[in-house]
């Protein structure tokens, strides 16, 4: 067991994309994976932030639009799957702990007994300033967006949109305070084909990830992980709303 790393994730295909690729590389490690946020505080959290039409417009969106691209990005996703040799299937491993949140006492009860040198991050809720000073650690996240101008939530989908295809990909950045305003420590790029969509980027962007995540991770424990500041005009972005969505697709940018 590996125990100089630390994954920290959510419950999502992407989260076991990721351990199971550092896993070959570095043996077994262990994972805290966190419970999704409940959906009625999700909706509460979302109309508090962004007002009550433009949250209705994204629930809209997550509950009649996405549902139809999944189905109608089945084969896609499974082709990409054996393309890219991802596996979104949780490995067997006890050393797999399950908490309600990434910020939860039990959580930082779990970092207290393990004390990794090094976390990697994935598909989480904002690690809260408790928690980073619970870690202790180099904390290295994924984040599915070319920062800073693709900040948040869903950036390869946002670039399609401005038809910015030059900031159309995925960042490596250590993990700070901000809202995915950690120093860079790779960047890369992806190129959608016209079978893919808003739930198939993701997968696009794990696959170009996982090289440069991988080596990001090496280096840091070998404490020489080199990254840079963020520069540039930034912007923080979330879902699409149900029409703002459907109007993107009639230009093309599914």
């Amino acid at each position: 067991m590996n125990n100089r790393l630390l994954l920290l994730g959510g419950e999502n295909p992407t989260t076991w994309m990721v351990y199971n690729e550092l896993m070959a590389r570095f043996g077994q490690f262990p994972a805290i994976i966190e419970q999704p946020v409940p959906r009625a505080r999700l909706v509460k959290l979302r109309i508090r932030k962004l007002g009550l039409g433009r949250a209705l417009s994204q629930i809209g969106f997550v509950l009649l639009v996405r549902p139809v691209l999944n189905r109608w990005s089945a084969l896609r996703l499974r082709f990409l799957r054996r393309k890219l040799g991802l596996e979104p299937l949780p490995p067997q491993s006890a050393a797999i702990a399950h908490v309600t949140s990434v910020n939860g006492s039990d959580c930082h009860a779990l970092i207290a007994r393990l004390k990794p040198d090094v976390v990697i991050v994935n598909g989480t809720r904002i690690l809260s300033r408790k928690t980073l000073a619970a870690l202790g650690a180099t904390v290295i996240n994924t984040h599915q967006g070319i920062t800073p101008g693709y900040r948040g939530a869903h950036g390869a989908y946002w670039a399609k949109v401005k038809n910015d295809m030059e900031h159309c990909g995925v960042t490596i950045h250590l993990v700070d305070e901000g809202i995915d305003t950690g120093n860079i420590i790779a960047q890369a790029r992806i190129a959608p084909e016209t079978e893919d969509c808003f739930v198939t980027y993701p997968y696009l962007q794990t696959a170009a990830a996982l090289e440069p995540l991988g080596d990001a991770v090496a280096q840091a424990l070998q404490g020489r992980l080199e990254s840079k500041p963020i520069s540039g005009a930034s912007a923080v972005w979330s879902h699409p709303g149900f029409f703002e969505y459907l109007g993107h697709a009639m230009q093309g940018a599914r």
